[in-house]
């Protein structure tokens, strides 16, 4: 890695054992791999909040396929944000849910708008939000 610039970091004694607790536990081999890691969350986060760059992720919807006109209203809201979702996942949950994970890309504010449009369908039983970016 030619372009790794080493810097030091200080912090109490306290500190540094709840990370390195932390870090072996999810599996890390040193601190600056997770370190590493949690800047790239903090600046994914900083993009999301001031909605600049491309951001990725999933919307991930449990609805009741017996909700009045649901599926008809997930189908046309899909194809008016069709600039945003790259692919959509079906499954059939059960004999009453559906499961539906739409793959999006885009600016965050766009993301957000379909999100909370998802989510307050009626027949929507939960939805989750999850977006990363390229650092």
């Amino acid at each position: 890695m030619a372009d790794t610039t080493r810097f030091g970091i200080s912090m109490s004694q306290d500190l540094l054992d709840k990370f390195d607790r932390m870090i072996q536990k999810k599996g890390y081999t040193n601190r600056s791999e997770a370190l590493r890691d949690l800047v790239r969350n903090a600046l994914i986060e900083d993009m999301w909040e001031k909605d600049t760059g491309t951001l990725a992720g999933t919307i991930t919807i449990i609805y009741d396929h017996n909700s009045h006109g649901i599926t008809d209203t997930l189908t046309h809201m899909q194809h008016h944000f069709h600039h945003l979702i790259i692919s959509t996942v079906h499954v059939h949950f059960d004999e009453k849910n559906c499961l539906e994970v739409l793959i999006v890309k885009g600016m965050a504010q766009e993301i957000k708008k379909l999100h909370e449009k998802l989510s307050s369908l009626k027949g929507v039983k939960h939805s989750r939000l999850s977006v990363t970016g390229i650092i």
